[in-house]
């Protein structure tokens, strides 16, 4: 069986020398190899098709045979490392917390502790015959959600 570490260092090796980061490295037990990469402008077939190439160069099917997927972390999947909340930092994100919170708002910041999602809440304030939409700013976490990923939008 292929280490999930020894996938790790070939990737790490490959990406010295580009601007993509690693989100994620399986490696079930009977060999499937799926690689993740992610990049600030997205990411293109021909670096999907280069690491691949690079990784079966470090490997030996004679010793064991491998099935190998690489591929980019997808638009609407769940963020997995501080590097992709870094590139969405001003996008519009949707967060679920661990206790069923769904909400939707844009990406201030994030830190290797927390990060910073600014919604807009509809508030009734006294004397006001209408609610107005006010902006708050949430600090969350990484431990007190369940998701948070890109929000697509098609306005």
């Amino acid at each position: 069986m292929i280490g999930r570490s020894t996938i790790f260092t070939i990737v790490e090796e490959w990406l010295q020398n580009q601007d993509y980061f690693l989100v994620d490295v399986t490696v079930t037990p009977d060999d499937k190899i799926v690689v993740e990469i992610d990049h600030a402008e997205g990411v293109w077939i021909e670096d999907c098709v280069a690491l691949s190439r690079f990784i079966e160069s470090k490997l030996d099917r004679e010793v064991v045979d491998f099935e190998l997927e690489v591929g980019s972390a997808g638009i609407g999947q769940p963020f997995k490392v501080l590097k992709q909340y870094q590139i969405h930092i001003g996008s519009t994100v949707e967060v679920l917390t661990k206790e069923g919170e769904k909400f939707s708002g844009v990406l201030k910041s994030a830190t290797e502790d927390n990060f910073v999602v600014e919604v807009e809440k509809s508030v009734r304030l006294k004397g006001e015959r209408r609610p107005k939409l006010l902006k708050e700013e949430i600090t969350l976490t990484y431990e007190k959600i369940k998701y948070t990923k890109y929000l697509i939008s098609f306005k």
